[in-house]
């Protein structure tokens, strides 16, 4: 593998790492999901924020299915 592969691999995987909590709660139905995506866009670089942007969407209460 050249140098520039495995950079682009590594890039790839530090952006799903850092998309972790958006993913969550998109794929949890978050009821907040777009404000849980601009902070952890905005904010998550400070690991602190990114720790409680990622519990925000893990433990919230998904949006109730519509009948």
């Amino acid at each position: 593998m050249s140098g520039s592969a495995i950079t682009a691999i590594l890039l790839a995987l530090i952006v799903i790492i850092y998309m972790i909590p958006t993913i969550v709660a998109f794929g949890r139905d978050h009821p907040h999901r777009n404000a849980v995506a601009v902070i952890n866009i905005l904010f998550g670089w400070t690991l602190i924020v990114w720790f409680f942007v990622f519990l925000w969407a893990a433990l919230a209460t998904p949006r109730p299915a519509e009948i």
